[in-house]
Formats: structure tokens, sequence, C-alpha cells
């Protein structure tokens, strides 16, 4: 059985293997694309804060505060930064002490006065990517 289609005004005929060929050739093709989108998945992900310490807009006893990250891959601790940002606006570069785990960073914070007080955070992630954010807290 042979089928017509209309191209460009006019009209072909074509048989069942072209048809098949055709309908194979396009479930590859979606085949091809689902598995690329899938396995392009990883290259996507960036490094997201899962937990910290202190937590966001929390009220922490100092002078003396611990810092841990935890994000949801693997970074780079080495090329990872805090930054402080102090109550007076003024600018603290903390260095990350040696990672307990692979997708942990940790620092400690010492001598702090009471105010509001803002870590500021920079990591590589596993995937190239480099990820910032954020974390405001208060010292009692």
């Amino acid at each position: 059985m042979a089928a017509c289609v209309i191209a460009s005004g006019s009209v072909t005929v074509e048989g069942p293997k072209l048809l098949r060929a055709r309908r194979g050739l396009l479930l590859f093709s979606l085949l091809l694309l689902v598995l690329l989108a899938a396995a392009s998945q990883p290259v996507w992900a960036h490094a997201i804060l899962m937990e910290s310490t202190p937590q966001k807009n929390s009220s922490v006893k100092g002078p003396d505060v611990p810092i841990t990250l935890r994000f949801n891959v693997r970074i780079d601790g080495s090329r990872s930064r805090f930054h402080l940002v102090a109550p007076d606006g003024s600018v603290r570069t903390l260095p990350p002490v040696k990672q307990s785990a692979p997708d942990t960073l940790q620092s400690q914070l010492s001598g702090l006065q009471p105010g509001a007080y803002k870590l500021q955070w920079q990591v590589l992630a596993s995937d190239g990517h480099i990820s910032r954010g954020e974390i405001p807290f208060t010292v009692n």
C-alpha cells in the first residue's frame, strides 16, 4: 500500500518501506535526544547550599563562632572562599580549614562583637561551576 505526500504543491507517492524507514529514523532521533538530555543533567547541577552553621538569619553566641557549610555536591576546598562582612562594613577573608567531607567547608570565627554580620561564600563545585551566596546572622 502506497502513501500520498504533498510537498511543494506536487503529489508524490511513497512506498511502505520508505515510510517505515522515516518512522524509524524519527523514533531513533527522539530516543537519542532523550538520552542526551538525561546524560547531560549533572553538567547543569551547581553547588547548592544544603545546610549551614550558623543558619541564615539566626542569632548565635559569640565571640567565637564555628562555620560549617554543606553542599549537594563535592566542592574544591582549596579554591573556595569565605568573607565576613562586619557590622561596620569591613570585610575579612577567612581561611577554610581542612575539609572533613568532600561536600563540606569549615572555618572558625573568633573575637566577634555583638552585631549583624554576613558570611559571604564562594565555592568551586565538582562540575566546574562557581556558586556564591550569603548568610546573614547576628552575634549576641
